[in-house]
């Protein structure tokens, strides 16, 4: 999977932005600021509809666009695979009835091949993988991080895993609600019955599917972890479910049981204890729990290994490449595994990487490498 023109107008610090881009590794380089990094986020957004780093879409829209009568900002992709050619457009539309483009809402529409899509369409169309120095806080920071990279692997992959997810989110909130109302003896206990049935159904899919696939992840991470480490490490991701068993059947058997016990719980706290929002994956380095203890250095290795097994795992399910980027992963590398890790974006058919200095690649690889020098939001080709 690679994307063959990428067109940005009025996102982030780039104005106007029409390139070609090629197959194969990518690097774009400059100093800070200039908008590597809202590349790499233009293209994670148009495969997720979600930024990785804007907590609102007006943060997206360049500001230059404001005192305009309609700020907008558009994004668009030409993607081949495996299956052909798909186009992959979102447009984000400020709404009236504000005059500041920091009050502003904005509308997102998403086209696919020229027709409206939800953003839950959008999921698995482009596939991609994106590492950023925040993404250590996998390996130290909480559990839900550790959630949602499991949960966007499998998304990415798996569509009924994707509804799955969302309807159990849904039944979560409604649940809390009613169990806060029984707290205060507004509603009667009986009421859980429909929605402990709605979160065991939804509940139990993510579980099995989280247990299958990270037996398989934790294999190629471990190998990954091995030659970036030059085999001093051993690394194994454990996934601890507050749900046992292995099979539908029995987690389903075990979800019922959980719910019963913990009743007079979640009525005390309103709020539900029991599932797999509760989960957690542990990280082991030789043993050692890494989310508790390990380097900032260690948990960065972590985090690589981590990443590029989620890329892996998504070509080996899929048969497609997802297109990896890599935002800032060499300047804190040492040489060797600097060298392991640019090697192992020859398994993609598309990956780009970002740096500050030329001198973080090798001569050999940047003689491979289509390069673009990056100042101002706007990328020049460079030979």
């Amino acid at each position: 999977m690679y994307i063959s023109h990428l067109s940005l107008t009025n996102f982030r610090n780039y104005t106007t932005q029409e390139i070609d881009l090629p197959v194969g590794a990518i690097v774009l380089c400059g100093d800070n600021a200039q908008g590597k990094t809202n590349f790499l986020e233009a293209i994670y957004l148009l495969a997720t509809s979600k930024s990785p780093r804007a907590s609102a879409d007006r943060e997206l829209v360049n500001w230059s666009t404001k005192g305009q009568d309609m700020p907008f900002s558009r994004l668009s992709a030409d993607v081949s695979d495996r299956n052909g050619a798909v186009q992959v457009e979102i447009v984000l539309t400020a709404q009236p009835g504000g005059d500041d483009l920091e009050q502003d809402r904005f509308q997102k529409r998403i086209k696919v091949n020229g027709l409206a899509r939800r953003a839950t369409d959008l999921i698995g169309v482009i596939r991609v993988v994106m590492f950023d120095p925040h993404d250590t806080d996998i390996v130290s920071g909480s559990p839900a991080l550790r959630r949602r990279y499991l949960d966007a692997t499998n998304s990415q992959i798996d569509p009924v895993y994707l509804r799955n997810l969302q309807q159990y989110n849904k039944v979560i909130v409604q649940r809390n609600s009613l169990l806060r109302m029984i707290k205060e003896n507004r509603a009667h206990s009986d009421e859980l019955e429909f929605w402990d049935e709605q979160l065991i159904e939804t509940g139990a899919y993510i579980i099995e599917k989280r247990l299958q696939n990270i037996e398989k992840m934790s294999l190629i991470a471990g190998e990954i972890h091995q030659q970036l480490t030059n085999e001093t490490e051993k690394l194994e991701a454990v996934y601890l479910e507050s749900i046992s068993g292995k099979t539908a059947q029995d987690i389903t058997s075990s979800f019922r049981e959980s719910l019963k016990r913990a009743q007079r719980q979640e009525i005390a706290r309103g709020l539900s204890v029991v599932g797999p929002h509760r989960d957690d994956l542990r990280l082991l380095v030789d043993g050692v729990n890494m989310c508790i203890y390990g380097s900032r250095g260690q948990h960065r290795t972590i985090a690589l290994s981590l990443k590029l097994a989620q890329a892996k795992y998504i070509h080996n399910t899929t048969g497609d490449s997802p297109i990896l980027l890599l935002d800032d992963v060499l300047s804190e590398l040492d040489s060797e595994r600097r060298r392991h890790l640019l090697n192992t974006t020859k398994n993609y058919q598309q990956a780009v990487i970002t740096a500050t200095d030329w001198d973080h690649f090798d001569a050999g690889f940047l003689t491979t490498a289509v390069k673009f020098t990056v100042s101002s939001g706007t990328l020049e080709k460079t030979q």
